[in-house]
Parts: C-alpha cells; structure tokens; sequence
C-alpha cells in the first residue's frame, strides 16, 4: 500500500474547500488499502485585508466577481446541491456574512502540531459552524467551541487564540503556497508534486490519487 503526504491548502469560508475535503474524503476511503494518506491543511486567506467585523456576504461576492445578487443567490443554490451530493451540509440562509480567518489558520496549525486527527477534526468543525450554522470563525468563542470538539486542550486553545503564537509561521506557509502559484482554493497537493484544484468529485480525486500512487 502507498502512503501520499496531502497537503491541502484552503480557507475556512471557502465554500469549494468544503466541497473538496468531502470528496476528497469520500476517494480516501474507497481507496483504503490501496492508499494511505497523510493529511495536512494548510493556511489561505479569501479576505486577508478584512477587519474584525465581517462584510454581508452577497453584495461582497457580486463586487468581487461582478456578478449580480440574483446571481450569487443562485450560485449559493448551486454549491448547496454540491454539498449536498457530497455529505456536507450548507445552510445558506444562515450564511450572511464573510470573515477574516487568520486567527482560526493559526489554531490549525497549533492543532496540526497536536496531531494529524485533531487537525482534521477542527477543520470540520471550522467548516460547519460557518457554513451549517452561520457563525464567525474567526471568533474567539467559536474557535474555542470548535477546539473542543476537536478535542484539543481547552487552555491552550484559548492561549493560542488570545495571543499571536502561530502568526509568522502562517504567514510563511501562505507566501510560500502564494510563490508556488496558488490563487485560488482547495489547491491539493500530493507529495509536494502533483497538484489536484478545485473542488472536485470524488471520482476525480480517486482517479488522481491511484495513478499518483502507481506512479512513486
């Protein structure tokens, strides 16, 4: 059996990074005992210069992409059915705001030093309580909360969160991934060579993934 290293580079407000984690999972366990998996989530920011306070969510996304609110309502449908098809549930109407993200990039990668499955765990958690309950996460109790269920210590979370551990090592990891050529996410990474973008179906994910692995 094969063993990839998988980096997977996205944001905690990226609606396709939810999308391609699920997929991705779904490929990771009909390939079990074929491949194995080191996963790793690295650090993007979709709003890097965004304050504390958020931006309503819709008229954010048709200035950015200039497209009208009509049409990033039905965009949103689009990406509900995908979650949908794929496991994840998104809740949309609960979704109004978007948020800066740097604080919950720093836990992760606190939980990624604590253990690959921690790690996994709070990117879930991360995801659901933005994208199924409607929350910040980038704020101080939900991280906590979402730290929790993750099983990580709750004082040192909260140690992490109210201090700036963490910040120039994720700074480092999102210029490097920025160096690299990664604009957009989910950007998956295989074995720091192969390069899989997007949130793709799981049949792609397991396609690529097989034919990396006959390759090494």
């Amino acid at each position: 059996m094969k063993t990839l290293k998988i980096d997977f580079v996205s944001d905690v407000v990226c609606p396709w990074c939810a999308i391609g984690l699920a997929s991705l999972e779904i490929a990771l366990k009909r390939l079990q005992g074929e491949v194995a998996a080191e996963l790793h989530f690295q650090p993007f920011e979709l709003h890097p210069d965004m304050g504390p306070e958020g931006v309503e969510v819709v008229p954010y996304l048709a200035k950015k992409y200039g497209m009208s609110a009509e049409q990033v309502e039905r965009n949103q449908q689009s990406i509900a059915e995908r979650g949908k098809a794929v496991g994840f549930e998104f809740r949309m109407e609960r979704r109004n705001r978007t948020w800066n993200t740097f604080d919950a990039h720093r836990l992760l990668h606190w939980a990624g030093e604590v253990g690959a499955a921690q790690q996994r765990a709070l990117k879930h958690a991360l995801l659901s309580a933005h994208f199924t309950e409607g929350e910040n996460p980038g704020a101080r109790a939900v991280l906590l909360r979402c730290a929790a269920q993750a099983g990580l210590d709750a004082t040192r979370a909260a140690a992490v969160v109210d201090g700036d551990e963490y910040a120039d090592a994720v700074r480092e990891r999102e210029q490097l991934y920025r160096q690299a050529g990664i604009s957009s996410v989910p950007s998956v990474i295989v074995n720091e060579r192969y390069l899989i973008q997007g949130g793709q179906p799981p049949e792609l994910f397991e396609k690529s993934l097989r034919e990396i692995a006959a390759e090494i």
